[in-house]
């Protein structure tokens, strides 16, 4: 949230208050959930010049810690009070910090990571890594914030004081204030900002507000499937010297607004509701370095199956579709020698008006158990769309309503809409019992021979007169949600297919999602500027700490013009994972044209014949924490000409991708220095010190993709 009015002033309608000197700091033991010692500063809300200056204010604690190598966390507390907000979960390692208090500031040091805050005189934090600031919290930049609108200021005394808010409180004065916590980070001259999930807008977020909060808005919005409440500020080196990289990691569910260089514009100020805020600054020689910390740190990622890599084929959603359907686009790509890897089946397997029931639609798949074994046969894997919502007319409503297996509003009735599905309710996955009665239901499922499930949905999670069974704040538990559901359909896939298979298709996500492969980015159109839109979300979301990302091949939305169809065609099969999917239009391709036929033969055979390489690219990408399908910044750091580019990929560490935009075949791109080889046409290019611009024409069965030699 923007509380300012300019650089001096407040908005007034907020009471801001910053800590403007720490005035004591101490060691302290036992208290971090590794069990290493933590530092603990407490900086009041004025400064301390007399003893009377003691009394009437308020003041920040402030505990730092570490719970990895190079990775320092920051917890700032107004009051100490419990938010009822769950925070994500962290996997820490063992580090022993170095701290140290003396007269004038207050460290703590992990690796070559410091924090270092000043005692007794203006408040302020600075973050050094090799013994060089890379960022910090300038004074004033902290603050604990009242919200004072609808307030009777009048009954406030001194309204810009700690003491009129306080007053807020006084019985028989008006109702108190809610309130928010924010931090401001510093940026570097020449700092690009990227990240924060999955964001279809401007790749580098300078300038922009960002609000993480999961929602269900398409992929041509500033909404987002999957916000992660991650950026990584990068600054690239150049004539050999190194570049600065860091990562922010907000450690808050709730939704929490980042201002990225625009409320104040040489800092990143977030802000979220309550008494308390946490972060964590981790520090690395390179993007992938940083972001491989923060993805360890997040529970890092798993390895899905090879067969996850081949070609995924759907039914699509309203298209009409029965076991002679499927049959029929089976047996039509075998014929023209197009290997196939995985059909889904969506929404419709079940009937309508039920979703979900988990009973398949017995009008048009009248033998399922023999239909999952006849695809088996085939050799393809089967993927079922499932949500986690259930309609008032599914047979299952009426048990989850009487078990209390429902999110529930304060009345202690289900929380009911009509959007999606009529009188949908929501599984509550923070009851055990729930989460137990819904993999029984997916279990039948397996049992039968579904071998995954596209987890869709997630997002639309109700924050207000919400009611959850573990008692949590519901604006907290809105994006923790996705983490919880898909978890549940993870581990039930763990249990029965063993861990070497287990794997989802998931379209929301949020922290630690990653440990739950594969996401996709959710409604794009089928239009040459939703494919532009799709990458930039991927390159996002891949900046945020998660390592597979796919995409609907040909758009979701509309009908695909032959054109787009192979274009898509090009850059889907040369993504992480390649599935085609429409809303109303199946996605075959000889019902585009005979050409869409060869460019999918041709490229999932590339794919397919690339195995080695892909899967070699994706197991040290897992170990490493890092995107298979990267930034063109993460590769190459130190080329200050990748820092903003968007429009095209590294797939693994040697191929370069760039998919064609534009029915003409027209395109540019840009070739780091080094030697280069075309994978299509055989051409070698020594590229010089500056790199190179590209601009070329390509026809339907080809594209700029070249192999680092």
């Amino acid at each position: 949230m923007k509380f300012s009015n300019g650089y001096w002033l407040a908005k007034d309608e907020y009471l801001i208050n910053s800590p403007l000197e720490a005035f004591d700091a101490s060691k302290v033991s036992g208290e971090t959930e590794n069990g290493t010692e933590a530092l603990r500063v407490f900086a009041a809300y004025q400064s301390i010049d007399s003893r009377s200056r003691m009394l009437d204010v308020g003041m920040s604690t402030i505990t730092v810690s570490t719970p990895a190598e190079d990775v320092i966390g920051v917890e700032i507390k107004h009051f100490d009070q419990d938010d009822h907000n769950p925070l994500f979960k962290l996997y820490p390692e063992k580090v022993q910090p170095t701290i140290n208090v003396d007269d004038n500031t207050a460290m703590l040091k992990s690796g070559n990571l410091e924090f270092v805050a000043s005692l007794h005189d203006r408040f302020h934090i600075d973050f050094n890594y090799n013994g060089s600031r890379i960022t910090g919290s300038e004074y004033k930049a902290q603050a604990s914030i009242a919200d004072l609108s609808g307030q009777e200021l009048g009954k406030v005394m001194h309204p810009n004081t700690v003491a009129g808010a306080q007053s807020l409180a006084t019985p028989g004065s008006v109702k108190r204030a809610d309130h928010f916590m924010r931090e401001q980070l510093s940026l570097l001259p020449g700092t690009n900002v990227y990240g924060f999930g999955e964001r279809f807008g401007n790749f580098v977020k300078n300038g922009q507000t960002i609000n993480t909060v999961n929602m269900d808005g398409g992929t041509g919005s500033e909404q987002s499937y999957k916000s992660i409440p991650f950026y990584l500020a990068g600054k690239s080196g150049v004539a050999g010297k190194p570049g600065v990289y860091y990562g922010v990691f907000v450690n808050e569910s709730q939704p929490t607004s980042f201002e990225v260089a625009n409320e104040v514009v040489d800092r990143v100020s977030f802000s979220t509701r309550g008494e308390s805020l946490e972060y964590y600054i981790i520090a690395g020689d390179s993007p992938k370095d940083v972001v491989g910390k923060y993805n360890k740190l997040t529970g890092g990622s798993v390895l899905p199956p090879e067969w996850t890599f081949g070609l995924w084929l759907s039914t699509s959603f309203t298209t009409d579709y029965s076991e002679e359907t499927v049959m029929k686009f089976i047996d039509g790509m075998a014929e023209r020698h197009i290997p196939l890897s995985v059909f889904h089946f969506d929404c419709f397997w079940m009937k309508g008006f039920e979703w979900c029931n988990f009973e398949w639609d017995k009008e048009q798949f009248p033998d399922p158990k023999g239909m999952l074994k006849r695809l088996h046969d085939k050799g393809l894997k089967v993927c079922v769309w499932i949500n986690p919502y259930i309609s008032q007319k599914s047979p299952l409503f009426k048990v989850g309503q009487e078990k209390g297996y429902f999110v529930k509003q304060g009345d202690g009735n289900v929380w009911q809409w009509d959007l999606w599905q009529p009188g949908l309710a929501y599984v509550d996955f923070t009851n055990p019992e729930a989460v137990d009665w819904y993999k029984g239901l997916l279990r039948n499922l397996v049992e039968m021979g579904v071998d995954c499930f596209k987890t869709d949905f997630g997002e639309r999670i109700p924050m207000h007169d919400a009611v959850f069974a573990n008692g949590n704040n519901a604006q907290g538990e809105h994006n923790y949600y996705t983490h919880r559901y898909n978890k549940a359909v993870f581990d039930l896939l763990k249990e029965m297919k063993g861990e070497d298979e287990a794997v989802v298709f998931a379209r929301s996500a949020t922290v630690g999602g990653q440990q739950f492969p594969i996401h996709w980015g959710g409604d794009n159109l089928s239009q040459f500027h939703s494919m532009a839109d799709s990458l930039r979300g991927g390159l996002s979301f891949l900046s945020s700490g998660f390592t597979f990302w796919s995409h609907d091949i040909g758009g979701f939305e509309e009908n695909a013009s032959p054109a787009i169809y192979k274009r898509w065609t090009q850059f889907g099969l040369l993504s992480s994972h390649s599935r085609y999917h429409g809303n109303i239009q199946y996605r075959v391709p000889w019902l585009f044209d005979e050409e869409a036929v060869e460019v999918t033969r041709k490229f999932t055979q590339l794919k397919m014949d690339n195995m080695d390489y892909i899967y070699g690219q994706a197991r040290e990408a897992v170990k490493q924490g890092i995107p298979l399908m990267r930034p063109m910044y993460m590769e190459f750091p130190e080329d200050a000409n990748t820092a903003t580019l968007d429009r095209q990929y590294m797939l693994g560490s040697d191929w370069l991708v760039a998919p064609v935009m534009t029915e003409s075949g027209d395109v540019d791109y840009y070739l780091p220095e080094g030697k280069w080889e075309h994978i299509l046409d055989g051409r070698v290019i020594e590229v010089p010190e500056n790199g190179k611009w590209m601009a070329e024409n390509y026809d339907f069965l080809s594209l700029p993709l070249w192999k680092k030699l």
